[in-house]
């Protein structure tokens, strides 16, 4: 029996409401899709939000929404999952990496800010990685001072708290995924959340063919509509997010204590930041044998980012300066942490960890 690394929950209310919107036939966006929008924005504490089909086409829409494109320039972090970098590509724009802040994984604030001036960036989108928000003060700080928006790619980051304030409320735009690995999932989908009008109406034009009426598109645009069947579900997900965070945060504080004597290092919660644990990040500098070992033990495990992202062939060609990134994805390694991890399970994980260090 293995505890895997994921395992999405669908409760039978969810599945109930999916049934309720089929028998509608208003199965594409629609009204379900609305007060998902809704729902999701009270939650972040912003006026807006736009649903998308999935995180990356959120990333997109948020950019584009902006006014990013061609001979922009956007900083971000090299330790991310690909689609952060792909989306500012797909707008035309060209990405710029600073490296990060090893304790946290996430986007240091002062290599940003060399990034910044050196390369006159247009937009700064920092990424809440693994569930953690980003220092967020130095980074609203240097837009202020450049006069640039932010994007927070919360992708991973539902619920988060940066000084008490939710994550998606920090920038000028937020974008989340709901892929079914994530703190709370619709399948497959994403959300756009903003208190700009602006941004609003145009992301919420661009997701829908540029359209303002009928047949009217005052924009090029793409389908990236949500469904009202995923929405269903989201809208469910969404009332049981406090229950997965908190269970989240249970798992992640109980794996701590145990592993705090190990050979290898935990993650770390600074003061002020909340901690959803979308992964439950350990670092190792023997990651490869203590995988093989939790394999033969039965411990799921994964490893979120094995390359950063200029490291990729996509990106070839690319000269960054990010040790740490580079560093981190060498050692970093994610365990199981959901809601359906049990007290056996988390003492299983320990003892299988403890194992490995007297071998």
């Amino acid at each position: 029996m293995t505890i895997p690394i994921a395992n999405p929950t669908i409760s039978e209310k969810a599945k109930a409401r999916v049934e309720a919107v089929l028998d509608s036939g208003m199965i594409a966006d629609g009204p379900e899709v609305r007060k998902f929008e809704d729902e999701f924005a009270d939650y972040c504490e912003v006026e807006y939000g736009v649903a998308t089909a999935n995180g990356t086409a959120a990333l997109h829409a948020a950019l584009e929404a902006l006014g990013i494109g061609e001979g922009d320039t956007v900083l971000t972090t090299p330790l991310s999952f690909v689609a952060t970098a792909n989306a500012i590509r797909f707008t035309g724009a060209k990405p710029v990496f600073a490296d990060i802040n090893p304790e946290t994984y996430n986007l240091d604030p002062d290599a940003a800010t060399t990034v910044a001036r050196k390369h006159d960036v247009d937009a700064i989108m920092p990424v809440h990685l693994y569930g953690l928000p980003v220092a967020m003060n130095p980074i609203q700080d240097l837009a202020s001072d450049l006069d640039i928006p932010i994007v927070e790619d919360a992708a991973q980051a539902h619920g988060a708290t940066y000084g008490g304030d939710p994550v998606g409320s920090l920038g000028d735009v937020a974008c989340f995924s709901f892929y079914p690995t994530k703190n709370m999932t619709t399948g497959e989908g994403g959300m756009i959340v903003t208190n700009r009008d602006d941004i609003f109406e145009a992301a919420s034009q661009f997701v829908n063919h540029g359209r303002t009426e009928s047949y009217e598109h005052a924009m090029l645009g793409h389908n990236f509509r949500m469904t009202s069947m995923a929405a269903a579900i989201g809208r469910v997900q969404l009332d049981r997010l406090p229950e997965f965070i908190e269970t989240r945060r249970e798992n992640a504080a109980k794996l701590t204590e145990g592993l705090t004597e190990t050979s290898v290092a935990t993650p770390t919660e600074p003061d002020g930041l909340k901690h959803v644990y979308h992964q439950y990040t350990i670092r190792t500098d023997s990651r490869d044998e203590l995988q093989d070992h939790l394999d033969d033990h039965g411990v799921g495990n994964n490893v979120y980012y094995p390359k950063c992202i200029h490291e990729q062939p996509a990106y070839d060609g690319i000269k960054v300066t990010a040790p740490k990134g580079e560093a981190a994805a060498m050692e970093v390694l994610s365990l199981p942490v959901h809601p359906s991890v049990s007290a056996d399970d988390r003492n299983w994980i320990i003892e299988s960890i403890q194992d490995y260090d007297t071998e």
